[in-house]
């Protein structure tokens, strides 16, 4: 099936302009659950106000921050159109940095970079993806989407651009917010590490195929809904959760012994 794409605009930078169109690099989950009551029936939801115990139609509903506890700020959509980012469909360039710098953690969704065709120019395209590839460099910019605006970067990806949608700083969780992290106080000795590294090597493998991996949980679900769907018994096959380690030098020593086998 041939891919639609989700949004049509141009990358700029300097005076240089590309024409491009946006798709989607992600599939959806293809199995949605709906909740139904003990009938069988599906779940209706309905807009409620508990204070005054009736269903409030959508004409009526409005927007409100809770500043403290049960206490909101209203705002009419008058209000909000007008801090409403005009959509200019253009993702501005700011700065080209080194792909290393590029940490994955503020990734928060991919888009595939075309081309658009009907500009009947494709070398600013190519030409980018050139750049960026022979110089190891990510393009950082802006863009309007979904009436938001949002930080992204652009990186050479096979045959063209794939453009990541990043987290900005403020919605990232600082790592002192988690105190189990790098407990520093834990001492290694010398033969835990060489049978750590030793075990990392059995597992390293020169070139990553991604394409090796696969959801079980997806699988079982598949079978499952399958056998339902034939009136059979199902069995699962799903590995059981593993225990904690308590003595780690015996777990790396077998565990060496285990990859050999």
């Amino acid at each position: 099936m041939v891919a639609r794409s989700s949004w049509r605009g141009s990358i700029s930078f300097g005076l240089v302009n590309i024409p491009i169109k946006l798709y989607t690099a992600t599939n959806k989950r293809e199995f949605v659950f709906n909740q139904l009551c003990q009938n069988g029936h599906r779940i209706r939801y309905k807009k409620w106000c508990p204070e005054e115990e009736r269903e409030v139609p959508y004409s009526e509903i409005k927007k409100g921050y809770e500043v403290t506890k049960n206490n909101y700020i209203v705002f009419e959509k008058e209000e909000l159109d007008k801090i409403r980012l005009k959509t200019t469909r253009t993702i501005d360039i700011k700065e080209f940095i080194e792909y290393e710098e590029l940490d994955p953690t503020f990734i928060d969704d991919s888009y595939y970079v075309a081309t658009d065709s009907k500009s009947g120019n494709e070398k600013p395209y190519v030409l980018l993806v050139k750049i960026l590839n022979d110089n190891n460099l990510v393009a950082i910019g802006k863009v309007i989407l979904k009436d938001k605006e949002s930080l992204v970067a652009l990186r050479p990806y096979q045959r063209g651009l794939v453009m990541h949608i990043l987290n900005y700083l403020d919605e990232i969780k600082p790592v002192d917010e988690i105190p189990e992290m790098g407990d520093k106080k834990v001492k290694l000795d010398a033969q835990e590490m060489s049978l750590g590294k030793l075990l990392v090597e059995k597992y390293r493998k020169k070139e990553f195929d991604i394409g090796e991996y696969s959801d079980t949980y997806v699988q079982e679900l598949r079978k499952l809904i399958d056998a339902k769907s034939k009136g059979k018994r199902f069995v699962s096959s799903a590995a059981k959760e593993a225990l904690p380690t308590k003595d780690l030098l015996q777990a790396l020593k077998a565990s060496i012994e285990t990859k050999k086998k």
